[in-house]
């Protein structure tokens, strides 16, 4: 699949990047300004799980030494970081530093522009972790404020800016989610019993925190076989984010999902993926009727060898539905097939401490190796103990 995109305004971007660039070589930033940039990253975290398909973003106005007024992006389709901190801050914006945790955007979307905002309100200095690779933004924003007279800087704390948004700059720049695979799994790495039998592997407090993933999660992807065997809501359950399901996906290639599943009862979105040579054979026709009928969302897909193009469904996944972050809570088959075709960005690994046998049910069905230099190796760059159990965060 191919982008169409404006050459002439993708050379035009490039042009204000390399401005951008040349003009920040010289600046520095103090101790203060880190100190309060560390303060809009915080605010800018809590919206991470309301905010979707949005990134997070955080805003500090600072004015003499004294903070008059701070704000967070809450939730898409209202005001945005730099409005709340603006309207705290009132007449003593005037004269002041902000601080915001990405590039003010330029456009009018659901929003007004955020730097015609920062200029209205008289600020003298705008310090800015990250430019907005959104191409309606991309250095516009800047390039306004500059316009404007006001003194702006780019890329203090920058990496931890891109850390607070991976979902929302993996779909503006790869053209696909950010893709973390979980797995619950034994520490001879089983997650069944032979029987089928996994409830519980992990205790109660690990299953709340993949509850939090779930929850920051813009989809969860799983398979037609993980539909048919645990029949699971895959809903998130904290009260507080009862309102922010995400949207729920189906791998099914074949269309087996069973019409009555718990997760066609629930009410919230459901996107069943099928294989495009299913839909022209017009078979099940009827089927796919009847779930449209209950809300349900058909699309398909190319195939091959009768498998989902997950490359493919990725690309979908963010440009026609703006999925950020997808969270990948399948079988072996499916969580395996990420792994092996190098599309899992993360691996969230819950370790209970138990073993199940070999002849358990493997967390990954992977492609067998004749040399150990073939073995793909992960860096381990988190681990926590989380109740009785452990979770290890890991990256290709």
């Amino acid at each position: 699949m191919m982008i169409k995109r404006n050459q002439s305004q993708a050379i035009e971007t490039q042009s204000l990047a390399n401005s951008i660039k040349n003009h920040e070589s010289v600046k520095r930033f103090s101790v203060q300004d880190a100190h309060y940039m560390a303060q809009a990253l915080r605010l800018a975290e809590r919206g991470l799980f309301t905010v979707r398909p949005n990134p997070a973003v955080g805003c500090v106005i600072v004015r003499d030494g004294v903070v008059v007024g701070e704000g967070w992006h809450i939730r898409a389709g209202e005001p945005h970081a730099e409005v709340y901190a603006l309207r705290a801050a009132a007449e003593q914006a005037r004269g002041a530093t902000a601080y915001v945790t990405l590039e003010p955007c330029s456009h009018h979307g659901r929003t007004p522009p955020c730097c015609d905002a920062l200029i209205a309100a008289g600020v003298a200095r705008v310090v800015v972790a990250m430019q907005d690779p959104n191409p309606q933004v991309a250095g516009r924003g800047l390039a306004r404020l500059r316009h404007a007279g006001i003194d702006v800087t780019v890329g203090l704390m920058a990496d931890s800016a891109r850390a607070l948004n991976l979902g929302f700059l993996s779909r503006l720049e790869r053209n696909r989610p950010f893709v973390r695979v979980k797995l619950a799994a034994s520490l001879d790495g089983r997650t069944a019993l032979d029987n089928g039998q996994s409830k519980w592997i992990t205790g109660e407090a690990a299953r709340h925190d993949v509850q939090n993933l779930r929850a920051r999660s813009g989809a969860i992807l799983t398979g037609v076989d993980t539909v048919i065997i645990d029949d699971p809501l895959l809903t998130v359950r904290l009260p507080e984010f009862a309102l922010f399901q995400p949207l729920r996906v189906i791998a099914d290639s074949q269309l087996r999902s069973p019409v009555a599943a718990n997760l066609f009862t629930t009410g919230g979105k459901v996107l069943i993926v099928i294989c495009q040579t299913l839909l022209d054979s017009g078979q099940e026709a009827e089927k796919i009727a009847l779930l449209q009928d209950k809300g349900i969302e058909v699309i398909a897909m190319p195939c091959l060898d009768g498998r989902l193009d997950l490359d493919a469904l990725l690309f979908v996944l963010a440009q026609d539905y703006q999925i950020n972050d997808l969270m990948v809570e399948a079988g072996a088959t499916l969580a395996g097939a990420f792994v092996t075709q190098k599309l899992a960005d993360e691996l969230w690994w819950y370790a209970a401490p138990c073993m199940m046998g070999h002849q358990a049910r493997a967390g990954l069905i992977l492609p067998d190796h004749d040399a150990m230099s073939d073995v793909a190796h992960w860096t381990l760059f988190e681990q926590r103990q989380i109740g009785k159990d452990w979770r290890f965060k890991l990256k290709p």
